[in-house]
């Protein structure tokens, strides 16, 4: 006879497979349980306890994340022990740093003034950088707490913005670790890790190096990991909000991997690049170039209409002049020093059709092998 692998929650039974946490099992049948630390792919930690649970029988609330699910085993998501904790820790949070996203406050003197002494670190006028794409906000807002019950801790550490692609902001770091396990478990970089103890933790990189003079290869898998405002890409920090673009799914060109990517899109300019997760090849993942590397979009040098060099100067032409006159010459070259004077330079960064396009109007116009690969270049 088979052993069954059942388990209730929330009054209703469920199969899990062996070696399925809760939190695995419940999000297979459509139930939400609360997450921070929880990083799929990475090994779950529970270190921020929003994924408690209560399990009948248990002396303590389980950490949904890293508990696994045991055949007869009784869950309740939502209980009133369950939600006292996650408000507690959220309300703990919240006092922790510069979260300064309308749930923390009221009209009180000490509000205003808590407001601005983050605007001055922050040398911004506006509310949180990520207000509207934090999931410590969304939590606040889900279970009705703001972080006026405790004392606000004072920020030990000051914003980090030396290098060209990411802000790391301390006062807003939660220490989740999530950001450690992506750079350590999903990308393999092993670029940053906690340090220090106590009030002191901080997320180091090695020798508490700025980021610039670390590891890091910038891949940004940190900063699509961070559910709060410790990690923004520099250049939109403050002057680009979700509500404000638009995503639209492509595949990324800089090489045959085929990453799929989304580009944030406002006023019809991509301000923002980020991984589509859960979808291969790349399941949120981007290297440097992927990520960063979109401003020649926009860039007022980019060229937008054929040039044609006329008497050492170039001027403007339609594609149809630009075109016969590429032939035109080709078609001369060929004449006088043969086929094989002509070579045809290939590119990564565009389709295998176009690719192909390319060496069969090399092999079969031209009449030469000379095709080449920019890789080789």
């Amino acid at each position: 006879m088979s052993e069954q692998h059942q388990i209730i929650i929330n009054g209703n039974e469920f199969s899990y497979e062996p070696g399925e946490t809760i939190l695995e099992t419940a999000r297979r049948n459509h139930i939400d349980i609360p997450t921070l630390c929880y990083l799929k792919g990475a090994t779950p930690t529970g270190e921020c306890r929003i994924c408690v649970v209560e399990v009948e029988g248990a002396r303590t609330l389980a950490a949904s994340c890293a508990t696994p699910a045991a055949n007869g085993m009784i869950v309740r998501t939502e209980s009133p022990k369950v939600v006292e904790a996650r408000r507690l820790i959220i309300q703990l949070m919240l006092s922790s740093g510069n979260h300064n996203c309308a749930v923390r406050g009221s009209d009180s003197k000490d509000w205003t003034q808590f407001q601005l002494d983050v605007h001055q670190a922050d040398s911004s006028s506006e509310l949180c950088p990520v207000w509207g794409d934090c999931r410590l906000q969304d939590l606040a807002y889900r279970y009705q707490v703001s972080g006026e019950r405790f004392p606000k801790t004072e920020t030990v550490y000051p914003i980090e913005s030396v290098n060209p692609f990411i802000v790391r902001d301390f006062s807003r770091c939660i220490l989740c670790g999530r950001c450690v396990q992506a750079c350590n478990e999903v990308q393999v970089n092993n670029a940053i890790h906690f340090g220090y103890r106590g009030a002191s933790t901080k997320i180091i990189a090695a020798g508490d190096r700025p980021l610039k003079d670390s590891d890091c290869v910038f891949c940004g898998e940190c900063v699509q990991a961070c559910p709060v405002g410790a990690l923004v890409e520099k250049d939109v920090r403050y002057r680009v909000r979700p509500r404000d673009t638009k995503k639209v799914r492509t595949t990324c060109g800089y090489c045959g991997v085929g990453c799929q990517m989304f580009l944030h899109v406002k006023d019809g300019k991509v301000v923002k690049v980020t991984g589509v997760e859960d979808v291969a090849p790349n399941y949120g993942s981007l290297c440097v170039k992927g990520r960063f590397g979109f401003d020649f979009i926009s860039s007022p040098e980019r060229l937008t209409v054929p040039l044609i060099k006329e008497n050492g100067k170039f001027r403007e032409a339609s594609w149809d002049e630009a075109l016969d006159l590429t032939a035109k010459k080709l078609g001369e070259i060929k004449e006088q020093h043969g086929p094989d004077s002509i070579g045809v330079l290939t590119s990564a960064r565009i389709t295998n059709e176009e690719n192909y396009i390319a060496q069969k109007f090399a092999r079969a116009v031209l009449k030469t092998n000379n095709v080449d690969h920019c890789a080789r270049l």
